[in-house]
């Protein structure tokens, strides 16, 4: 059979679960044994028919990280990157969250910890706070903010 027909298919059954950028599906077709050109014919006819848009996906993730996982725009940065995005089409994704946004989702998360730490100690809570933040990529003046509100820290 074709293998363009074959690749089309493959990349087609890809998109099922899923949007995804350029560079994944990329990877995913050459993984599966395509053939660069083929793949990148492949992948033009699907951008042609707006089945791939990294800048649709790259906005769409970023909402959806944000929202959902309360990621800080750093770590969905690089997810993106990991992904193949462009770095404009990053910059893009991320200008939809604003710095009080990214706050309230670092406070929303340290408040809801701090909810399941009421028995432990204060250094403790700080601490177990900090780190979580730390994780989702929030910078140190967001946790610190977020530990003044909490008022777990001195002013």
């Amino acid at each position: 059979s074709d293998p363009y027909e074959v690749a089309h298919t493959i990349a087609l059954n890809a998109l099922v679960s899923r949007a995804k950028s350029k560079g994944e599906l990329l990877a995913h077709l050459k993984t599966r044994g395509v053939e660069d050109d083929i793949a990148q014919a492949v992948i033009f006819r699907l951008q042609e028919s707006g089945l791939v848009n990294d800048r649709e996906f790259a906005a769409a993730w970023a909402t959806s990280r944000h929202n959902h996982k309360k990621l800080s725009k750093r770590i969905i940065a690089g997810e993106l990157r990991q992904k193949g995005v462009l770095q404009e089409q990053i910059d893009e994704a991320l200008e939809g969250i604003d710095d009080e946004s990214e706050y309230r989702s670092a406070f929303d998360l340290g408040f809801k910890k701090y909810n399941t730490m009421s028995r432990l100690a204060p250094d403790v809570q700080i601490r177990r706070i900090q780190s979580l933040l730390a994780r989702k990529g929030f910078n140190f003046t967001v946790i610190s903010r977020v530990l003044r509100e909490l008022e777990l820290s001195e002013r």
